[in-house]
């Protein structure tokens, strides 16, 4: 069922996605080479409790396998779903770190694919791409369009850069529940799947491969990493669906306000 948002429990939104957004702020001062995943995931955890917020992806799962984290870490070759843990991070390295919280009754869900002090012009170029989609996705989620016309916004431009688009994971509805109908595949035909209307809440977020499109998931049960171990990007905002044009609720300028690196190509959007 998808449930349509009033302005009030909008705003309520707002709110939990400023809370990831400014998480994420904290976890870009640190990101260095030598620092451990684990570290990062204790400040995240730390300073969303500090502000009233509950962790969403910590316990979140089936009863015998409960996500141990407050971040989802996934460095290099991992998609997402990776554990923070001893790892040191790398210079080079890239690591797409996914925060979600709850605040009020409201999920906020947001990542981000931070680059460890410099990295190679091909990984810059994923890293573009992969953004760029998020925005072409965002510019689709409008009153009276499709899901599919968000799908195939970012399944377009990303192919025809020559990555793979991951299909066994998907975007999706969020609002009360962190994991809402609809699904918002990345990849998919324009015009097809479940009418976007005024209200909706979009949790979009391209997982984009360097190589093939193809995955495996690891023997933890969560951290899902490329088939032939190319590097892959993740980046997410939470969206709703406006007439017209979408309105974001996340922002990553935090983030290029600490990091000086500007991969965002619409800061400004919405």
């Amino acid at each position: 069922m998808i449930y349509l948002k009033s302005e009030h429990e909008i705003q309520l939104m707002r709110n939990s996605a400023q809370l990831v957004s400014l998480t994420h702020a904290e976890i870009a001062k640190r990101i260095r080479p030598g620092v451990k995943t684990a570290e990062l995931d204790q400040v995240a955890e730390d300073f969303i409790k500090k502000h009233d917020g509950r962790p969403a992806f910590k316990g979140y799962g089936p009863r015998n396998n409960r996500f141990p984290a407050t971040l989802c870490m996934s460095v290099n070759e991992q998609v997402v779903h990776g554990f923070p843990g001893e790892y040191e991070l790398k210079e080079g390295d890239i690591v797409s770190i996914d925060c979600g919280i709850e605040k009020e009754g409201f999920f906020g869900d947001s990542a981000y694919t931070y680059v460890v002090g410099e990295c190679d012009e091909q990984t810059y170029d994923l890293l573009k791409t992969t953004v760029e989609s998020l925005y072409k996705g965002i510019d689709q989620a409008v009153h009276g369009n499709k899901v599919g016309d968000i799908s195939h916004a970012v399944q377009t431009h990303c192919e025809a850069q020559g990555y793979g688009v991951v299909r066994d994971l998907v975007g999706h509805g969020l609002g009360r529940a962190l994991h809402e109908d609809p699904s918002v595949p990345n990849f998919g035909k324009a015009g097809r799947g479940k009418r976007l209307r005024e209200g909706m809440t979009l949790a979009i977020e391209p997982m984009i491969n360097m190589g093939t499109w193809k995955v495996k998931t690891l023997k933890d049960g969560w951290t899902i990493v490329t088939a032939d171990g190319s590097k892959s990007a993740h980046y997410e905002h939470d969206v709703v669906v406006r007439e017209g044009k979408a309105e974001i609720l996340t922002t990553f300028e935090y983030i290029e306000e600490i990091t000086k690196i500007q991969i965002d190509p619409f800061p400004n959007y919405g």
